[in-house]
C-alpha cells in the first residue's frame, strides 16, 4: 500500500490508507487515544481505542517516526476534517528522545538562543517550517518572473581574489597558499554577464564580516540579484523590481497557502506603481537633518509610516541617495550629479533592496576610482570588460531572510534562517 501524505485523506474517506510521519502529540485518555501525526504537509489524526495498540502509542515518546495504517473517516473537527480509525501503528525507528521544548504546541516557547541551539527539531514546529515554505516559494516567485521576461540565472564565484566589492568587512581565507576572500556579493560578476546574456539573476549566499549584533543581520545570507542591461536610468531597474515583487508575492499566495494559515498572516497588496520620493524629500519626511548622509533605521520606520498613511502601501522607494553613500560604480545623476541614480525599497519602514543604474563607460570608472582616491589595479579584471563595450545597466539585490522576515511579521531575521551565521553563531 503506496504511502499518501495527510493533506491527500479528504480524499480518502471511507479507504484503507498508509501514512507515515513523526508523533506529534498523543492524548491518552480513559478509553481511547488520540495520534497526532505530523508530516511534510501537515497532521493527522488517528483514533485508537484497541488496548493494545493504545499501550504501544503510550510507549512512543513524541517526535518517534511511524508509520499507520487506518480507515479514513470524516470528522469535522479533526485535522483537515478526517481522522483514521482502526489503526494499526509501527514504529519506523527507535522511540526518540524528546525534543528540549514541545512541538505541538502553537507557539515555541523556548527562546530564540535555544531554539537556534537545537534548530534540526526546533525547525520541525509548523510555524517555523511555515515560514521557510514561504521563504522557498519566494524564490520560486523570483526565478518564474524573471525567467518569464527572458532573464537568464548565472553562478559567480562566491571565493575572491580581492576584497574589493563594497564597503562590508571579508572573511579571509587560505586559497592554496594565497589570500582570498569570501564574496560579499555577485556584484562585479553579475555586471560582466550583463555583456553576455543582458538580462541575468542569481540565487546565491553572499557573506559579509560586519560586526553587527542586530535583529536585521546576518554573516551570510541569499541574495536574490539581478543586472539588467539598455535601461534609460534607474527607474528602468525599479519597473523590473516591482515586477519581480509581485511574482514572489504571488507565488507565495499560491504555493505556501498553507504555510500563511498556519503563520495567520495574508500576502501584502503591492500598488501598480510604487510610489517613490528622492532622498532629500524623504529626509525632510522622516523629521531628520537636511545634511544627513543616510537614512537611520528610525528615519525608516517613520518613512513606512508615511506611505501606509499617504499612500495605503507598504512599500516605498527612496532614489537620489547622495553619491557620496554608494559604490564607486554607481551612475550619478546627470542634473544632479551630488546625487545617484540608485535607490532603496523600504518595505514596512525597513530597507529590503538596494539598486540603481550603474556606470558603462570605461572612461568613467577610471575617473570614478581615482575620485575616490582608489588605484586601478585591484579592479583591473572587473574594469577591462567596460573597455569592449557594455551597454547602459543597472540591477538589485534583495535580502531573502529580511524579505520573509518582514512578510510574516518575525521580529528578527534568525526567526526565518534555517541554520543562521552571525557574530557569535557557527553551529549547528
Amino acid at each position: 500500500m503506496q504511502r499518501i501524505l495527510s493533506t491527500q485523506l479528504s480524499a480518502r474517506v471511507g479507504g484503507t490508507v498508509r501514512i507515515a510521519g513523526w508523533v506529534h502529540r498523543r492524548r491518552l485518555l480513559k478509553s481511547v487515544t488520540f495520534l497526532i501525526v505530523r508530516d511534510a504537509a501537515g497532521l493527522a489524526q488517528v483514533v485508537v481505542t484497541d488496548a493494545a495498540v493504545r499501550a504501544a502509542v503510550a510507549s512512543l515518546p513524541e517526535e518517534t517516526v511511524v508509520e499507520v495504517v487506518g480507515t479514513v473517516v470524516a470528522n469535522p473537527v479533526a485535522p483537515a476534517g478526517v481522522e483514521l480509525t482502526a489503526p494499526t501503528v509501527r514504529p519506523l525507528g527507535p522511540p526518540a528522545v524528546p525534543p528540549p521544548f514541545d512541538l505541538y504546541r502553537p507557539a515555541l516557547t523556548a527562546s530564540l538562543p535555544t531554539q537556534l541551539d537545537h534548530a534540526p527539531v526546533a525547525l520541525r514546529h509548523p510555524s517555523r517550517a511555515a515560514a521557510l515554505r514561504v521563504s522557498a516559494a519566494a524564490v520560486a516567485g523570483f526565478r518564474a518572473a524573471l525567467d518569464a521576461r527572458d532573464f537568464v540565472e548565472i553562478h559567480t564565484p562566491k571565493v575572491v581574489a580581492s576584497s574589493t566589492e563594497s564597503g562590508a568587512n571579508v572573511f579571509a581565507l587560505d586559497w592554496f597558499g594565497r589570500s582570498a576572500y569570501l564574496a560579499q556579493s555577485p556584484q562585479f560578476y553579475k555586471q560582466l554577464m550583463v555583456g553576455v546574456f543582458e538580462r541575468v539573476y542569481e540565487v546565491g549566499p553572499v557573506f559579509r564580516a560586519e560586526p553587527h549584533d542586530t535583529v536585521r543581520h546576518l554573516a551570510q545570507y541569499t541574495s536574490l540579484d539581478v543586472e539588467l542591461g539598455f535601461v534609460a536610468d534607474h527607474r528602468d531597474v525599479m519597473a523590473v523590481l516591482r515586477d519581480t515583487l509581485a511574482g514572489m508575492l504571488d507565488a507565495v499566495g499560491s504555493r505556501a497557502g498553507a504555510a500563511l494559515t498556519t503563520l495567520g498572516i495574508e500576502v501584502p497588496e503591492l500598488p501598480a506603481e510604487i510610489p517613490a520620493v528622492h532622498f532629500t524629500e524623504a529626509l525632510t519626511i522622516a523629521g531628520a537633518s537636511a545634511d544627513e548622509p543616510d537614512l537611520a533605521p528610525a528615519h525608516e520606520r517613520a518613512l513606512g509610516k508615511w506611505a501606509r498613511a499617504e499612500h495605503g502601501s507598504e512599500f516605498l522607494f527612496v532614489t537620489g541617495y547622495p553619491m557620496a553613500k554608494r559604490p564607486f560604480y554607481t551612475h550619478p545623476d546627470p542634473a544632479r550629479p551630488a546625487y545617484s541614480n540608485g535607490f532603496d525599497l523600504l518595505f514596512r519602514g525597513v530597507e529590503l533592496v538596494t539598486g540603481g543604474q550603474r556606470l558603462h563607460r570605461y572612461d568613467d570608472y577610471r575617473a570614478a576610482l581615482a575620485a575616490r582616491g582608489e588605484p586601478l589595479e585591484p579592479y583591473a579584471g572587473y574594469v577591462e570588460a567596460f573597455r569592449h563595450g557594455m551597454p547602459p545597466h543597472g540591477g538589485f539585490a534583495i535580502g531573502l531572510e529580511r524579505f520573509v522576515a518582514r512578510l510574516v511579521g518575525a521580529a528578527n531575521v534568525r526567526e526565518v534562517t534555517a541554520f543562521p551565521r552571525d557574530l557569535h553563531r557557527l553551529i549547528p
